[in-house]
C-alpha cells in the first residue's frame, strides 16, 4: 500500500534538520527487522523522539506506526498527518482500543512503536515502564527492540521554549539487539529486564554525545546524577 503522508512527511522532517544543521549519529539499526512485526521501545525526553525513533528504522526501510495520546490525533494540523500516517491514538479510559488496534498491526507486520515511560521524562532520566509493551510482544509473538536517544530534549522538551534555532544541535541514538518475550514469562519480568537494557543504551548514548554544556546556564538539560540541573527524578514527580 502506498504511503502518501508517511513518506512525505519523513522528508519534510529531513529537510528541516538539515537546515537546523543537526548531527544525528545512530547506531544499531540493524538490529530492527526487515521483515515482520516488532515493538520499538524507546526513552521518552522531547516532544520530537517519534520522529528521531522512527529515523532510525529507515535503513531497514521500515515505517514505525506509533502509539501516541488521542488529543494529538484532534489537532487541526498534526491530527490528519498522524491518521495518514497510521499511528495509533491512545485514549487512556479506552485503552484496550488502542491495544487491540496494535496487536492488529503487528500480527499484520508492522512495528509499533512505544514510550513506556507513557509521558515526557523532564529528569532525563528513565521512568517506570509500563508493561504494555512486554504484553504486547508477548500476544503478537514478536520481538522488543530496544533503543535510547540523546539530544532531543534540547530541541524541544516539557516546561522549556523550543529551540529551532540553527544550533547544530547533535542527537545520539542506540539502537540494541531483540529482547524476546516469550508467553511462559510474566510481562512483569519481562519490562524489567526491558528497562535494563534501554538504560545500557541510554548510558552508551549519553557517554557517546559529543558535546557539553557551554557553560553553567547550559546545564538544564543534563540530569543531576551527571552534574546537570535537570530536576532530580524526584523534583520531577513533585513537580507533577
Amino acid at each position: 500500500m502506498a504511503e502518501l503522508v508517511y513518506r512525505p512527511v519523513i522528508g519534510a522532517a529531513r529537510t528541516m534538520f538539515k537546515a537546523l544543521d543537526l548531527r544525528i549519529e545512530t547506531q544499531g539499526s540493524e538490529n530492527i527487522p526487515r521483515t515482520g512485526g516488532a515493538v520499538l521501545v524507546s526513552n521518552h525526553i522531547s516532544y520530537l523522539d517519534f520522529i528521531f525513533t522512527g529515523l532510525t528504522a529507515l535503513p531497514q526501510k521500515r515505517l514505525v506506526r506509533f502509539m501516541a495520546k488521542e488529543s494529538v490525533f484532534r489537532h487541526k494540523v498534526g491530527g490528519p498527518l498522524m491518521r495518514g500516517m497510521k499511528h495509533i491514538p491512545v485514549d487512556r479510559t479506552q485503552g484496550e482500543t488502542a491495544y487491540s488496534h496494535a496487536l492488529d498491526s503487528l500480527r499484520a507486520g508492522e512495528i509499533i512503536g512505544v514510550f513506556p515511560e507513557a509521558t515526557i521524562s523532564q529528569s532525563f532520566t528513565l521512568k517506570s515502564f509500563k508493561s504494555g509493551a512486554a504484553r504486547l510482544a508477548q500476544e503478537a509473538g514478536v520481538p522488543l527492540i530496544p533503543m535510547a536517544l540523546w539530544g532531543t530534549q534540547r530541541l524541544w522538551t516539557k516546561g522549556r521554549p523550543r529551540n529551532f534555532r540553527r544550533s547544530h544541535i547533535p542527537v545520539t541514538m542506540r539502537v540494541g539487539e531483540p529482547v524476546e518475550a516469550p508467553t511462559d514469562q510474566y510481562a512483569g519480568a519481562i519490562t524489567r529486564r526491558l528497562r535494563e537494557r534501554v538504560q545500557e543504551l541510554l548510558e552508551a548514548a549519553q557517554r557517546a554525545y559529543p558535546v557539553r554544556p557551554r557553560d553553567a546556564s547550559d546545564t538544564w538539560w543534563v540530569p543531576a546524577h551527571l552534574g546537570g540541573t535537570a530536576p532530580t527524578p524526584a523534583e520531577a514527580r513533585e513537580a507533577g
